[in-house]
């Protein structure tokens, strides 16, 4: 008998269904309380901005930030364009140079590839096999005209949490702003922009179970007063640095989603280590079979490996009936290329391309993680049968 009527889904690094407790906070802006924010003459408008300013109040907290620094943008990738070529244009006079990682996520290095098309010099450092960056590294590529370190808190391919306190020390003893890419983080490990020296922090919803389409960049205000060059402009919304009509619903449905993440943390958290450690158990009897990434200093719930002697996409079909996985980033799977994160790890082509993202979350059970890693060592010895048969 087949035990899988749907797909059970596993890429909640690409995306996460919206828990039910979110919708329901959002449902009434939707119908009820319909104005606009920046209506500000009568009662829909007042009503509106008074649930936008509660949820920027609630994100502020979760962060440890005020209020007033957290801008709304359409999701994370908006937050990163807008911080780092907000922060290029911003501080021309002090320098051209920005340092990054090769294992940041594309929308990222995306915008320090058109940076540099400007006339801005880019480092990108290095990893280690283990994904994280050697701060040695970092220091030695600070210079008297760097401007910028954007660094990622969690990897979205393999999880890693890189150590963003270190990072932003370091760069506070320079007088460098830090930026740091928290989309796959925010709700699922502690965040504190204060204690960590966090100048700047793209955050977005639709990976902790709240709606797409809406995120927010942490702008800080004092110690230093972060300076940024709009990226829109129009209205002056979002103190001038972010134009546009704040879409209340999706706002409200962040907060809350971020505010279930927190006050669910530590249980939940323990609960995917479980899920997590029990699904690469089941794997790792097999021969063959490397992880990717830090094996503790990783989101609770990622799992990424690469297969040796079978095909990649033969792989992922093989799966695809029965379980929803990636075999990268979901933003770049359109691509037919090797992950950049893998080969930055030292991934041989053939190992980057034969590689599975496991996102275990929420709503993920112990007898699903077990009907998966049936499935997946099913085919896995089918298709290393077949390449020797062939």
């Amino acid at each position: 008998m087949n035990t899988f009527s749907h797909p059970i889904y596993l890429d909640c690094h690409a995306t996460t269904p919206v828990d039910e407790r979110v919708m329901a906070a959002m449902i009434p802006f939707f119908t009820q309380y319909f104005g606009n924010p920046a209506s500000v003459g009568h009662q829909y408008g007042w009503e509106a901005e008074a649930a936008v300013q509660q949820a920027r109040e609630q994100l502020a907290a979760a962060i440890a930030a005020t209020p007033e620094e957290i801008i709304f943008t359409s999701g994370a990738t908006e937050a990163n364009n807008l911080a780092i070529k907000g922060v290029a244009e911003a501080y021309l006079d002090r320098g051209r140079h920005i340092v990054t990682v090769a294992t940041e996520h594309n929308a990222v290095l995306d915008p320090c590839h058109y940076l540099r098309s400007l006339g801005f010099e880019i480092t990108s450092l290095p990893v280690q096999p283990d994904g994280l960056i050697n701060l040695a590294d970092l220091e030695n590529a600070l210079r008297p005209d760097t401007i910028l370190v954007s660094v990622m808190a969690a990897n979205n391919e393999i999880g890693v949490l890189q150590p963003i306190a270190k990072i932003g020390s370091l760069c506070h003893q320079r007088g460098i702003l830090f930026h740091t890419d928290a989309a796959q983080a925010i709700g699922k490990i502690p965040l504190d922009v204060n204690a960590m020296q966090i100048d700047l922090m793209s955050l977005t919803a639709h990976k902790i179970y709240g709606p797409k389409g809406i995120g927010a960049l942490y702008v800080r205000r004092r110690d230093p007063r972060v300076q940024l060059a709009p990226q829109l402009h129009g209205g002056g919304h979002e103190r001038g640095i972010r134009s546009g009509t704040l879409y209340t619903p999706q706002i409200v449905g962040f907060a809350a989603a971020v505010q279930l993440g927190i006050d669910e943390r530590v249980a939940e958290t323990a609960r995917l280590i479980q899920l997590r450690d029990r699904l690469w158990q089941h794997l790792n009897q097999l021969d063959g079979i490397f992880l990717n990434g830090h094996a503790t200093q990783r989101l609770a719930g990622n799992l990424n490996f690469s297969v040796e002697g079978v095909d990649g996409q033969a792989l992922l079909l093989g799966l695809q009936p029965h379980v929803a996985v990636s075999s990268g980033s979901a933003c770049t799977a359109a691509k037919v290329t090797p992950s950049h994160v893998l080969q930055a790890i030292g991934r041989s082509d053939a190992l980057a391309y034969a590689s599975l993202r496991f996102g275990i979350g929420r709503f993920n059970t112990k007898a699903e993680i077990d009907q998966v890693a049936e499935q997946a060592i099913a085919t896995i010895k089918a298709l290393r049968h077949s390449a020797i048969a062939f």
